[in-house]
């Protein structure tokens, strides 16, 4: 059934390698799928000029910031680029956050990634960049909602996404009392995520938005399962024009018509982003 739209895709990493070689093709499925606008974090700061590049191209906004996952490879003059790129690019309409950043506690301890003093570290330095740029943040969320959760009130920092918010009801509540929207994707099309498919249904109708975390997170009908992967099949890769199917998820869920889906989560992802907002209200769109 769907589109209509238009819909916001508040997490998409369209700068990834997977896409390189059909990037225009991909955007051109998302535009015939009614996906009108795209929010595209960096995770490294060797991608901040790219991503910013891209989202100036192809009209398109985006978010700097550097992943809890990827911390193994960065060090202090990472901060410090990422801190010289928000100043420089302070009036750039399209940057709309800081992000993705977060904490990731779902990584075993012989990970090189399971460092969980450094992430901290470099969480409480991006939220206190983001603070003082005076922008909302785009978070990653594994089993680390309580410790996020504290980070934000230490540093007042009020507003912003939760992405692939996994947390218990209690935590969202928390998210939500401090101007929070919490992202919904692929995982929530899975029946057996009983927890987000809950927390999607309950939540109030301010808090979610829809992403596709592409090429990560694939819905159902794209997941490869292990045995099949074993045998030499690929995963197969998820990408924007999948929001909204993803989005009938949730309107099932709710009880939701899928235009007011659309335009539920258009607003709620505009409220998190006031750039975002800005930007559309002058015409800006994909």
């Amino acid at each position: 059934m769907p589109p209509p739209g238009p819909w916001i895709d508040s997490h998409c990493h369209l700068d990834a390698p997977e896409f390189d070689a059909d990037r225009a093709e991909v955007l051109a499925r998302a535009r015939a799928a009614g996906v009108g606008r795209l929010v595209l974090p960096a995770v490294r700061a060797r991608d901040f000029d790219g991503v910013r590049r891209l989202a100036h191209e192809e009209g398109l906004a985006y978010a700097l910031g550097l992943h809890p996952l990827v911390l193994d490879e960065a060090g202090d003059d990472d901060l410090d680029q990422l801190a010289e790129a928000l100043q420089r690019h302070r009036d750039d309409p399209r940057l709309v956050a800081v992000g993705e950043i977060g904490l990731d506690h779902f990584v075993s301890a012989d990970d090189s990634r399971f460092d969980r003093a450094r992430q901290e570290r470099f969480y409480l330095a991006q939220l206190r960049l983001a603070r003082n740029a005076g922008l909302p943040v785009i978070l990653h969320v594994r089993r680390s909602a309580d410790a996020l959760l504290a980070g934000l009130a230490r540093f007042d920092v009020t507003g912003g996404i939760a992405h692939a918010f996994n947390g218990s009801d209690p935590q969202a509540r928390r998210f939500v009392e401090r101007g929070f929207r919490l992202g919904f994707g692929g995982a929530m099309t899975f029946e057996r995520a009983l927890r987000i498919r809950a927390l999607a249904a309950a939540v109030p109708d301010e808090t979610p938005v829809l992403e596709t975390d592409a090429p990560d997170i694939p819905p159902w009908w794209l997941y490869m399962k292990a045995d099949a992967r074993a045998a030499g099949a690929p995963q197969r890769r998820n990408e924007p024009a999948e929001l909204p199917r993803i989005a009938a998820t949730l309107a099932a869920l709710r009880g939701w018509s899928i235009d007011e889906t659309a335009a539920r989560t258009s607003a709620n992802v505009l409220a998190a982003l006031p750039r975002l907002a800005a930007t559309a209200a002058e015409g800006h769109d994909l």
